[in-house]
């Protein structure tokens, strides 16, 4: 049982090793032959189509040839109508002279308005076809030609109609008829089998039959070679369009079958298939040996591939011609840009508008063999967004499999990070110095306040002693000396109180806060700004709301931060091309921020504007930074510590250029209200 089972099986399998060896073969023998018929039939095919187009442009040429001699008689006609108007009568000698020239005309007749038959005369080269009684002015056929001729003033035709003659023969004949403007008629009458003879060029009836029709197949005349048997037809029709009658012209041609004409074609066709079979054979050897090349190749552009979207350096190839040619993910990444929009460009999209023309200079000089540094160059790119940021790139030349150069490779990093941490560290660095600044000023403001304070009491002791020994001498000098010397305690005091508030802020400890009168803020530094305006050539002018509360605050600070700025305003005028120096001190309820409920906080602004030459963006941006002054001899703290000062009371410092120009310094305060109030009219106060 089982040894027979296996000779079955081994016959099977080598059955189904052959039939797949050889499938392959016998479906390309069939191809091969589907092939050798498909040719051989496209190319009878091609022949018929060539004939038939042959015959379509023979038919068209032939047409136009008929409408073109159609047309010349028309114009013989209309001469021989015109010189019959003239003469009044019928020229019988000119008439036959026509049709011996035109021997397609059967017969040209005269007729009245009423179509009543004048004169006539017939073709000297066929016995008289028309009986005189049988052209009466009742035919139809030339009635409705003459009819559509009158309506367009123009030649027209009849239909066209059977003629039958004496012997029991007859033609197809059709009426031409020509208005006269003398009234009239001149009627030719064409036969159809001659007009195909005489204005039909001969090469065309050669082997083909020429045919007059109706539009729906009618035969009504007809030249040349009738069909023969074996032969294959070929039919080219076209409409001959005249005034009053349509006819089918058409030709049919009668052409042999096509051989099998190519005998050699299928040797040809034949010797190529086994050619062709040849090559199948090798290129499926050669095919195998690409196929495995092809894997190995694929394997390895995947492991690149792969090795270019994992790294963060962006990659860039272009041509010799600048064209950029690859560009990898972390690159598309780094710009914005996708690979659809970067590749097949020159001018890259990435480049900054303003150095656009740089790179190009520097992409020419490269492309032209000037070598780039080994160790890279820094640049600055454009991401789609419009924001600019730095790169380092790298360069090195592309070189192809056999040693010539086919552009360059580049290599980029992205610098940004490293730029931001580099601003970071340098900006931490400022700031770990301005803060040992500040510590060093702090320990100085209160070294100075402790040694300060004892030549302040000392001074407003020995005022006092002075007003003491004084005291009971009432004498304009005197009097006068004892107003000095009250002055020299007052300010010693005021002194004192400003340094144990500077003392106070450094040590950042509680500061009493007193409520306090904008006017009487503004009375206590008066006296000091005065003796610098008097000095500078400065007008000072006050605007003071009337009525409005008082603020919470640190009275020395604040009188510091007014003095402080009203300096400055000062300092700014003062300058040679500014003659006119006013400073303006504005005191005011800010407007928008009060609540009619007696219990909200109310605030007061404070404002010191000055017509100096203004401040520039540049100096704006760091104006209340630290130790940063424009002066020579300034240290560059008043601005930030008035800040500081305002922004503990909890209020803000703010500046705006002036108009016309100069500059507005305000500063807002809380105030204390006790109840509601209205705002007056503001009032306005001049000092100087």
């Amino acid at each position: 049982m089982h040894s027979s089972v296996a000779p079955a099986g081994q016959a099977f399998a080598r059955l189904r090793s052959l039939w797949q060896r050889w499938f392959l073969w016998l479906l390309l023998a069939m191809l091969v032959l589907v092939l050798l018929a498909t040719v051989v039939w496209l190319a009878g095919r091609h022949e018929a189509e060539q004939m038939q187009v042959v015959l379509d442009h023979d038919t068209a040429d032939a047409l136009s040839e008929l409408r073109g001699g159609l047309q010349r008689n028309a114009q013989s006609l209309n001469a021989l109508l015109t010189e019959t108007a003239n003469a009044k009568r019928w020229p019988e000698m000119e008439a036959t002279s026509q049709l011996r020239a035109h021997r397609e005309w059967l017969r040209l007749e005269w007729r009245d308005a009423q179509l009543r038959l004048l004169a006539a005369t017939d073709t000297p080269y066929r016995m008289r076809l028309f009986e005189q009684d049988a052209r009466g002015a009742m035919q139809s056929d030339i009635a409705l030609a003459c009819t559509a001729a009158s309506k367009l003033s123009a030649p027209a035709y009849s239909p066209s109609h059977y003629v039958s003659n004496s012997a029991g023969n007859g033609l197809e004949v059709l009426e031409i008829c020509l208005p006269s403007e003398a009234g009239g008629y001149l009627v030719a009458t064409y036969s159809l089998r001659d007009t195909l003879t005489e204005l039909v060029g001969p090469t065309l009836r050669r082997g083909q039959e020429v045919i007059f029709s109706e539009p729906d197949g009618t035969r009504l005349a007809s030249v040349g070679v009738a069909r023969r048997t074996g032969n294959r037809v070929f039919t080219s029709q076209q409409l001959l369009d005249l005034p009053g009658v349509t006819l089918m012209f058409r030709v049919d041609g009668w052409r042999s079958e096509p051989d099998l004409f190519p005998n050699l074609l299928t040797a040809l066709v034949t010797a190529v298939s086994i050619a062709l079979v040849s090559v199948l054979v090798l290129l499926a050897r050669d095919t195998r040996r690409r196929l495995k090349a092809e894997r190995e190749l694929a394997d390895t552009l995947a492991f690149r591939k792969a090795m270019e979207d994992s790294v963060i350096t962006g990659l860039r190839a272009r041509d010799l011609q600048g064209r950029i040619t690859y560009v990898n993910p972390a690159f598309c990444a780094m710009v914005g840009f996708t690979p659809e929009e970067l590749i097949g460009t020159v001018e890259a999209p990435y480049w900054p508008t303003e150095l656009a023309h740089e790179y190009q200079q520097r992409q020419d000089m490269r492309i032209g063999g000037s070598v780039p540094p080994r160790n890279g160059f820094e640049s600055v790119y454009m991401r789609k967004d419009g924001a600019r940021f730095p790169v380092l790139i790298f360069e090195a030349p592309l070189i192809n499999a056999q040693g010539l150069q086919t552009g360059w490779m580049s290599a980029f990093v992205d610098l940004s990070e490293q730029r931001r941490i580099e601003e970071i560290s340098r900006a931490s660095q400022e700031r770990l110095q301005a803060s040992a600044r500040l510590a060093t000023v702090g320990e100085m403001a209160s070294l100075l306040s402790h040694e300060l304070t004892q030549p302040l009491a000392a001074i407003a002791s020995y005022a006092t002693g002075s007003l003491n020994l004084l005291g009971g001498q009432t004498d304009g000098a005197s009097a006068e000396l004892s107003m000095a010397m009250r002055r020299i305690g007052e300010q010693a005091e005021r002194a004192g109180q400003v340094i144990r508030s500077v003392h106070d802020f450094v040590r950042r400890r509680d500061r009493t806060r007193e409520p306090v009168a904008p006017q009487v803020l503004l009375d206590a530094v008066m006296p000091l700004v005065r003796l610098q305006a008097q000095k500078l050539g400065v007008r000072i002018d006050i605007v003071l709301e009337p009525a409005l509360p008082q603020v919470l605050c640190d009275r020395t600070l604040v009188e510091q931060v007014l003095l402080n700025l009203t300096r400055n305003a000062m300092q700014a005028m003062d300058q040679p091309t500014i003659t006119e120096r006013v400073l303006l001190l504005r005191v005011a309820s800010v407007p928008g921020r009060a609540d009619p409920a007696p219990e909200a906080r109310r605030w007061l602004e404070f404002a010191v504007a000055d017509i100096g030459s203004g401040i520039d963006d540049a100096v704006a941006r760091r104006l209340f930074t630290p130790f940063f002054t424009t002066r020579t001899d300034g240290m560059g703290l008043g601005l930030s510590l008035c800040r500081t000062v305002v922004e503990q009371h909890g209020g803000a410092l703010l500046f705006e250029p002036n108009r016309p120009r100069g500059t507005v310094f305000r500063f807002t305060l809380p105030a204390i209200v006790i109840a509601p109030f209205e705002l007056p009219a503001p009032a306005l106060a001049a000092d100087a």
